[in-house]
């Protein structure tokens, strides 16, 4: 019989992450279990939303100092594992993709041979069956002639190709956990959609577990199932819609939000002093 209940992709306990010699609270006490679901993790610039990401993949830098009484990846811990074996978990096991593919793509290599290289190390094809995977991913991600953009290189496509790109080589060995950073913030509204639709049906395909990270909470909430509220390196809120929030941050940050049904002259600002002793 089917496991109504299995367990969960990523377990995370009790997640710490302080940086340099003065230990920095980044991070503090975060945990949350993830399935074959997709969670949102929202909050303002600085909360701690992509150092969380980061240290689950163990890609912070030397001066962070990460500790978990539990973060499992498929029921085996993250943190006693060699930078070697992480290795071979990314790409393949568990995926990153990052805000803006400009960044993210080598610009002196073209479209097929980056995204085939991807399906070379984590499929272990050969060079002609990874240049097929690769064509055919790229159909899959609805690029349209993926032959002719092959050929180009990341310089020559726009912004919401790029990211289809990048969405190609991140899932094209159906990795368990995807961690998408603020995957639209660098696309134009038109296209922002088209992206979270089509990431929504790969990790569907796949049975992933996907974590989106994100400064939208509208957005976040019209797209995942669970969202968890970081407000100074902590988790404040954990929600499923967001006429239930209570915090008064959480609370502030809709509030903040423009409503072009309702509109003001002046939005809300947070109040930090309300803020700080609900913390």
């Amino acid at each position: 019989m089917p496991d109504h209940n299995p367990p969960p992709i990523l377990s995370v306990r009790d997640l710490n992450v302080r940086f340099g010699k003065n230990s920095i609270a980044a991070v503090s006490n975060v945990s949350f279990d993830l399935r074959q679901e997709r969670i949102g993790i929202v909050g303002e610039s600085g909360s701690g939303k992509s150092t969380t990401g980061r240290a689950i993949m163990r890609l912070l830098p030397p001066s962070a100092h990460i500790e978990a009484s539990q973060m499992d990846f498929c029921g085996s811990p993250l943190l006693d594992k060699s930078e070697r074996q992480m290795g071979g978990l990314r790409g393949k096991d568990i995926a990153l993709i990052m805000q803006d593919p400009r960044y993210s793509l080598n610009p002196v290599l073209n479209i097929g041979r980056q995204v085939a290289e991807a399906a070379r190390l984590h499929l272990g094809l050969s060079r002609t069956a990874a240049l097929e995977t690769a064509r055919a991913m790229l159909e899959r991600v609805r690029i349209t002639d993926p032959v002719r953009v092959m050929k180009l290189y990341p310089h020559q496509i726009s912004g919401g190709m790029g990211q289809r790109v990048m969405i190609a080589m991140m899932l094209l060995a159906k990795p368990k956990l995807v961690i998408a950073d603020e995957p639209t913030s660098a696309l134009d509204v038109s296209v922002r959609r088209d992206v979270l639709v089509l990431l929504d049906e790969l990790i569907r395909e796949n049975n992933s577990g996907l974590i989106l990270i994100s400064h939208d909470i509208r957005m976040v909430a019209a797209f995942c199932e669970r969202i968890l509220v970081m407000y100074a390196g902590r988790v404040v809120e954990s929600l499923t819609r967001l006429d239930d929030a209570q915090h008064p941050y959480t609370r502030g940050l809709i509030a903040a939000l423009p409503d072009p049904r309702n509109p003001v002259d002046r939005l809300k600002v947070l109040d930090r002093a309300t803020l700080e002793t609900a913390q």
